[in-house]
């Protein structure tokens, strides 16, 4: 797992909202697929660095927090 992103790879990704954010504040990340990785990030301060995991981390990840 990496918590810092390589310069230059957040401008190049298409970013999606989590459906469980809200518009009023409190928890609200961003995910972005990457060629061999998945970036996810706070919505509310993108110039932060985000999170990035290899793609079978975060479909393992995916699959246990959906039960």
């Amino acid at each position: 797992m990496n918590v810092e992103q390589p310069a230059g790879t957040t401008d190049e990704l298409t970013w999606f909202k989590s459906s469980y954010s809200t518009g009023s504040g409190g928890e609200c990340v961003e995910v972005a697929e990457g060629r061999d990785s998945v970036h996810v990030r706070d919505s509310k301060d993108t110039n932060r660095p985000g999170l990035m995991v290899d793609g079978s981390a975060w479909t393992a990840f995916v699959g246990f927090a959906s039960r």
